[in-house]
């Protein structure tokens, strides 16, 4: 029996043995390897442990400044604070909720939730640089730093300026100098622990981050301010579908102000990159190149026809019905039947080569992205009517820059200058890198003959059909243009671009002003009734921001023509310096001949205190007065008291509050 348990028990001994040595192979095969991981092949798997624990992490560089011409910041970066939160690395939830409720403003509500749910992860939002010390010692909070693009001016020039996305510039001077201002990114290690969560605190700096270079602007501030503001209100009273606006300063060629809006969008470009049909703006380049090529004087005489002449290829209408005029008249009257028939005198080579000279045709070389050429046909793709219509503005399209290009040739003696957006380069410490300096393109015209078409268009403005921008003690030049939008290759019955440049003083220009309304839908649409007056209101207010960079009280009124004019200081910010415009090249009198003998007479002064100093000054014009020694800031009263009786033509000295007054 003994026997048959020992056979029984034999397979059973056999089996365990098996089992014992299949469990002592499992040890030692982990046994062996283990060994070959932690020993021989250590150094592998460490550093794929190192790999998966570790990132290498780009740091942003702060993105460089732009600043206006006065060194105000229009686009710049500023350092904010992403609070990040792990609920499950939280370990004293009330006094996190606290704090967030605390330093963050957050409701109780959403403060509990970030901290008391499932998630692995929790964006709360950025904030200011503060909340790194407000948040130091919670356990569960992870801040990241974040670069912000930042406008402190807002919608100021936004078209101009350009945006940011994704750290990359979109548009405007963002997009030209984008290689410039976005810097040199660093890096940085990051740990991260096995739920591939950042460990708070345990990041190295490998390579610190280069801060972008800076960008200084032709943009003036305040002129931007009051262009925009100029524009959308008329293109809120007139319902139009859009416009540009322009200020451009005719001797450097600088661009002060410009702004293009398009369907309530008020980042749009359109004054570099959406030509039009000009019409009747374009008239006094006709002029001129008939002056310059000995073709015609302003003396000349043509018979307008009464308003209606078949031309070749068409039939030209007139508003008025005019018979013979003189070549200025025809201009101050904006004849198309007047400056079509004297430009026959014109050969198409001629014709085409005039307007090439000023600039129509051809790109500007401005600093924007995106800005065509326009149109203008070679003599050889004309039909028997392109002559007519090219006097007149028609068949050629051009872009709102190249028209006040073009005008700022006629108002500084005939110098077709090269627009200029950018004033300076700078590195990110400041220092500068590259200044851009005035740029004559060509001499398009003589001076005679832009003194000549120069004095025809402020005729347009004192009795012609841009009396709407009479601006009081200044004389004014300027052309309006009223001109249908083409569609289908043909032309749209009601769609009309509204148009109006002028530049002032006419005898001393600083300013250049190009307004453009498009599709007006109230009924108006002539550009001396539309355009016209938008270029008035931007001049009046250029001359209100002026103090004190403007000697405003050294102007010279408007009925005293004949005496002798004073020089206007061309500059334009509130007390920000800026550099002097060239003088023109024929002499100028000093303004000690200007003389109170030109006054109307008396008026009483009006109540001023508690209005902005722009608004005073603006006001003191109204009454034929001038402003000494303004500045910015609040008035509180003037020297005389208000009710005084003055002359018009007197200087009234502002009083500001915070000032003292002996």
């Amino acid at each position: 029996m003994s026997r048959a348990r020992a056979m029984t028990d034999r397979p059973h001994r056999w089996r365990r043995g098996a089992v014992l040595g299949g469990w002592l192979l499992c040890v030692g095969l982990v046994i062996a390897r283990a060994g070959q991981i932690q020993v021989v092949q250590a150094d592998r798997w460490k550093a794929k442990a190192n790999d998966q624990h570790t990132d290498l992490e780009e740091v942003a560089a702060p993105r460089g400044a732009i600043y206006d011409r006065g060194g105000s910041p229009l686009s710049v970066t500023r350092d904010q604070v992403r609070v990040n939160i792990a609920p499950n690395e939280v370990r004293n939830h009330d006094a996190l909720q606290g704090a967030l409720v605390a330093g963050l403003g957050l409701s109780a509500t959403r403060a509990r939730q970030h901290v008391m749910n499932e998630r692995r992860w929790n964006v709360v939002g950025l904030f200011a640089p503060s909340v790194r010390e407000q948040f130091a010692g919670f356990s569960g909070v992870h801040l990241d730093q974040v670069f912000q693009r930042y406008s402190p001016a807002r919608d100021l020039a936004r078209g101009v300026l350009g945006v940011v996305i994704d750290d990359e510039g979109r548009g405007g001077v963002e997009r030209i100098y984008d290689h410039h201002l976005r810097g040199t990114p660093g890096s940085r290690i990051v740990r991260r622990n096995n739920l591939g969560t950042p460990i708070p605190g345990d990041r190295v700096i490998v390579q610190a981050p280069q801060a972008g270079g800076q960008v200084v602007v032709t943009i003036d501030s305040d002129l931007q301010e009051i262009a925009q503001a100029a524009l959308l209100e008329a293109i809120d009273k007139h319902e139009a579908h859009g416009g540009d606006i322009l200020i451009t300063n005719p001797f450097s060629g600088e661009i002060l102000a410009l702004f293009s809006t398009r369907d309530g969008h008020n980042g749009a470009l359109s004054a570099v990159n959406a030509p039009f049909e000009p019409g009747s703006t374009l008239k006094p380049f006709t002029v001129a190149g008939l002056l310059d090529h000995d073709l015609a004087t302003m003396r000349d005489t043509v018979d307008a026809e009464s308003g209606r002449w078949q031309a070749p290829g068409r039939i030209l209408t007139d508003t008025h019905t005019e018979g013979w005029m003189t070549l200025r008249e025809a201009l101050r009257e904006s004849s198309n039947i007047g400056i079509a028939k004297m430009a026959q005198l014109m050969s198409p080579g001629v014709q085409y080569e005039n307007l090439r000279d000023f600039g129509f045709g051809t790109l500007t070389g401005v600093e924007l992205p995106g800005e065509v050429a326009g149109t203008l046909r070679r003599p050889d793709r004309w039909s028997a009517l392109s002559p007519a219509s090219l006097a007149i503005g028609y068949e050629v399209s051009v872009t709102p820059l190249q028209m006040a290009m073009a005008y700022g040739a006629l108002a500084n003696g005939g110098l077709l200058m090269q627009p200029r957006l950018i004033r300076e380069v700078r590195a990110a410490d400041g220092s500068v890198l590259e200044t851009f300096e005035p740029l004559v393109v060509r001499r398009v015209v003589a001076k005679e003959t832009a003194h000549l078409v120069g004095g025809a268009l402020e005729d347009v403005v004192t009795i012609g059909t841009g009396s709407l921008a009479q601006l009081g003690s200044f004389r004014v030049a300027g052309k309006s243009g009223t001109a249908r939008f083409s569609s289908n290759g043909g032309y749209s019955r009601g769609d009309y671009s509204s148009s109006f440049v002028g530049y002032f003083p006419a005898d001393k220009p600083q300013l250049v002003v190009f307004v453009k309304l498009d599709r007006p839908q109230d009924g108006t649409y002539y550009g001396g009734a539309v355009a016209a007056p938008v270029t008035r209101m931007t001049m009046e207010a250029a001359l209100a921001a002026a103090p004190p960079a403007i000697r405003l009280g050294a102007l010279v009124n408007s009925q005293a023509r004949n005496a002798a004019a004073p020089s206007l200081a061309p500059q334009f910010t509130s007390g920000r310096p800026m550099r002097a415009l060239p003088p023109l090249e024929s002499g100028w009198d000093s303004e000690e001949g200007v003389s109170a003998e030109s006054s109307d007479g008396p008026v009483r002064l009006p109540e001023l205190s508690g209005l902005p100093s722009r608004r005073a000054i603006l006001n003191l014009h109204q009454f034929g007065l001038r402003a000494a020694h303004a500045e910015s800031g609040e008035v509180i009263g003037t020297i005389p008291v208000a009710g005084t009786l003055v002359m018009q033509g007197d200087t009234i000295r502002l009083r500001y509050r915070g000032q003292t007054y002996e």
